[in-house]
């Protein structure tokens, strides 16, 4: 009896972490894109700011050699992001919206001009 429950006890626990991490993974998304300069070239290393709409949560990550950048694994919900380089920034793009299990791609441009 005491062995029975001992196995009935050890096999809910992994049931319920196994739909615990389920139901976390279901919740997650990537954001993707591309910084481009005035003329539409990629922008290498620009750094890349993420936050949540009101302006809590910020994270950072920098373009590649191809202008690319990437932010995995964020909660889906609604995010504002910018670039920055060499004394150019893109606009806010307000109101990204990050989907679980999906991936969102962006494209922000410099200019001297952005907001």
């Amino acid at each position: 009896m005491k062995r029975t429950l001992l196995i009935f006890g050890i096999i809910t626990v992994l049931v319920l972490a196994a739909s615990a991490n389920a139901q976390f993974a279901r919740g997650l998304g990537t954001l993707s894109g591309s910084v481009l300069d005035e003329r539409g070239k990629p922008v290498a290393n620009a750094s890349v700011t993420i936050q949540t709409s009101d302006g809590l949560s910020p994270h950072a990550a920098h373009t590649d050699v191809n202008g690319h950048f990437e932010f995995t694994r964020f909660d889906a919900g609604q995010y504002d992001v910018r670039a920055y380089s060499h004394n150019l920034f893109s606009d806010w793009s307000k109101r990204v919206v990050v989907r679980p299990k999906k991936t969102t791609e962006i494209t922000l441009r410099l200019s001297p001009t952005a907001k």
